[in-house]
Parts: structure tokens; sequence; C-alpha cells
């Protein structure tokens, strides 16, 4: 088994935001074009998608590397993302590559209210080592992560059913990210009186 190694945070923070800042940016410089590839004409987005995929793959294989493991949520992420990419691909159609956000935080949001159904809290298990908590606390942030995460897959649907590509991507690349990062700072602040002090063990 592969020991697990210390990263620099910030070079982690690179390997996983670079990525999709990089989509957005190739987005934006390829957005008015189109390209004539194997008799198939593509769009710009459609070709940002297809270049963000490898980059994704070698960020992942970087990290990796440095660290000796990924998490379940970081692989299930990208087999998506390279299974919705290549959709996308297939048949030169940029929504099934918008649809794939719908669906990973619509699994999310499936996979914690199966745990909920059980009275179990799976957020617990990937977690706890990271942030001892009473299981009463992780219960509690497990039924708000999972509501958060519902909220996002309509969210999306509704974003890029309704408005333009170039909002979809902004929203995709920052809006939801940056939401769901708020949002669990307020949990986590919320939940103080939950946590387990190591010194009362």
């Amino acid at each position: 088994m592969t020991a697990k190694k210390e990263i620099n945070p910030f070079m982690k923070q690179v390997l996983e935001l670079g990525p999709p800042i990089a989509f957005f940016f190739i987005y934006l410089r390829l957005r008015d074009d189109s390209f004539l590839i194997g008799g198939t004409e593509y769009s710009g987005f459609i070709v940002a998608t297809l270049l963000f995929v490898p980059l994704m793959l070698a960020a992942m294989g970087v990290l990796w590397y440095l660290t000796g493991k990924l998490s379940r949520i970081q692989v299930f992420t990208a087999i998506m993302v390279i299974f919705f990419g290549g959709l996308t691909a297939w048949f030169n159609d940029e929504r099934f590559f918008k649809m794939k956000t719908t669906l990973v935080y619509g699994f999310f949001a499936i996979m914690l209210g199966i745990g909920l159904l059980q009275r179990k809290s799976y957020l617990a298990y990937i977690l706890d080592e990271m942030l001892p908590m009473r299981h009463e606390g992780w219960m509690i942030l497990t039924r708000r992560l999972c509501g958060c995460f519902a909220f996002l897959a309509v969210a999306n649907e509704f974003v890029w059913r309704t408005m333009s590509t170039d909002l979809w991507v902004k929203i995709e690349t920052f809006g939801f990210p940056i939401a769901l990062m708020v949002f669990l700072m307020l949990q986590f602040s919320l939940l103080q009186s939950y946590m387990d002090d190591p010194d009362h063990q």
C-alpha cells in the first residue's frame, strides 16, 4: 500500500483548482472560434472541454505522485469528467458536459441521503480522522450538506438550461465552488460545540 506523503498546501491548491481555472481561461480564448477536426466542426467550448480533460488528469497524476493517494471523491469526479467529456466530443453537444455538474452534485446528495436513511454519516467515514466530531454533529452536517448538494444540482440545471454558456462557465468555475466553500465554513463554525476535545478524552 502506498504511504501517504505530505505536500505543500499551496501546491495542493494549485493542482486541485488549476485545471478548472485553466478551463475558464481557455474557454474565454476559444469561445468565439470554431475548429474543423476530422471533418467535423467543433465549437470553442467543446475544444476547451477536450483540453480540460487531460489537464485535469495530469494534475491528478502529479497530486497522486506527490501525496501517494487520491480521495474517492477525486477519482469519482475524474471518471465523470472523462465520461461526459467523451460524450460531449462524440455527439458534438456541449449539453453533456454541462449536465455532468448536475449528476456529480446529485450523486453526492443521493449517497449522503442513503446514509441518513441508515442513520449513518458517510462523511464521518471520510473525514473523521481529519475532523473529530461527535456522532450528533456528523448527522447534522450530513443532513445540511445533503440539502446543499441537492440545491446545487437543481441550480446547475436551472443555470445551464436558462442562461448563456458564458454565464454557466463563470458560475461553474467560481460560483458553485465558492458557495460550497462558504457553506462548509459556516457549518463548521456553527458545529463547534459538537467537536471532540482531544484534551478531554
